[in-house]
């Protein structure tokens, strides 16, 4: 049976089902400059957030970090213990000089900051069945699997996410990973290889970091992007995908993985898709859970520009704006007009669609 976790204990009913911790930042002496991520992304998020008046400090809900318990209900001990080498955490998050650091300020200044992200991620998956939808500012380290890690992502969060609420949430028992960040998610791939109850759909520029052809076996719906995809073509891509993988298996949750270094000139991820264009797709992922009524987990996973956590909270503040994400309630999606109104224009849309 499962062990007891802190990370299910009930959040505050008056909360946002939006997680976050100050933990989340990861600064120590500039290295983080070293590494094209802003390391500070989370924070400014949640700024932007309450500036806006969206949110404040004690409405949403406070993260907590993973323990080791918890984190072996996917990895191995062999790959925790080898967390306790400098070298190891300087080559999974590509900060060369890290290797030099006692492991204790690692733990400290890198990996607890990881840790409390993979708490917060596994924390909204609770919360979105509740609620849902949860949105975990942090998260999203799709690189990583149980016995491996890389490219930034230390801890298999999405993997710990779901196997938590098929472990101890009684009636979720399928789930459909939607990867829209500009890699490939190649660490749930490889956690999910044979796993039928997992569904997964993965858009990514199929040059790029890792090229993992082994994982790609496990995507149901890959979406192949070519260098320098562009707003029209991409969303058209998202659209016609998200709809048609949850028309072949309706699950009882989503996690979308929704890293914005798809935006035009982040060094890393080689698309060209405009701010606008990265509102409007998280618009698209979420309006297709909203009218199923299939709770939503979203983590922010890559994006490395400085104009990366404005773009975020943009996308937050239009989804509240559309009725798609609401502090109430809305699991039936019945007490919440603006979504039944949805739904309506949804059908009507499809109606005339089929009509034509």
């Amino acid at each position: 049976r499962p062990h007891r976790s802190d990370l299910y204990e009930d959040a505050p009913s008056a909360c946002w089902p939006i997680i976050y911790s100050p933990e989340y930042n990861i600064t120590f002496m500039g290295l983080e400059k070293l590494h094209p991520f802003d390391a500070g992304k989370w924070g400014k998020v949640i700024n932007f957030l309450k500036e806006e008046k969206l949110i404040a400090d004690d409405l949403i809900v406070q993260a907590r970090e993973a323990t080791d318990e918890d984190l072996l209900v996917v990895h191995t001990r062999r790959y925790l213990n080898k967390l306790k080498w400098s070298f190891v955490v300087a080559t999974i998050t590509e900060i060369p000089p890290v290797a030099f650091l006692p492991n204790f300020v690692v733990q400290r200044k890198v990996l607890k900051p990881l840790r409390t992200q993979t708490g917060g991620t596994i924390m909204a998956g609770k919360l979105a069945v509740d609620r849902g939808w949860a949105i975990n500012v942090g998260g999203g380290f799709h690189h990583c699997s149980s016995d491996k890690g890389g490219g930034f992502c230390a801890y298999a969060d999405i993997t710990l996410a779901i196997k938590f609420l098929f472990e101890r949430v009684q009636g979720v028992s399928k789930a459909t990973i939607i990867d829209l960040d500009a890699h490939q998610g190649n660490g749930h791939e490889r956690d999910f290889m044979d796993d039928h109850r997992v569904y997964i759909m993965d858009a990514y520029n199929r040059y790029i970091y890792p090229g993992d052809g082994f994982a790609k076996r496990a995507i149901k719906r890959k979406v192949e992007l070519e260098w320098g995809t562009e707003d029209a073509e991409y969303l058209q891509k998202v659209h016609t995908h998200v709809e048609g993988a949850l028309n072949e298996l309706k699950p009882d949750i989503i996690v979308y993985n929704a890293g914005t270094d798809i935006l035009d000139g982040d060094p890393l991820g080689g698309l060209a898709i405009s701010p606008q264009g990265i509102v409007k797709r998280d618009e698209v992922v979420f309006k297709a859970a909203r009218s199923r009524r299939i709770p939503i987990l979203m983590v922010t996973s890559g994006g490395y520009q400085k104009r990366t956590a404005r773009i975020i909270a943009d996308s937050i503040l239009n989804l509240h704006n559309l009725g798609l994400i609401d502090k109430e309630l809305v699991t039936s999606g019945a007490e919440n007009p603006k979504v039944e109104q949805m739904i309506r224009e949804t059908a009507k849309d499809l109606t005339n669609l089929s009509l034509q």
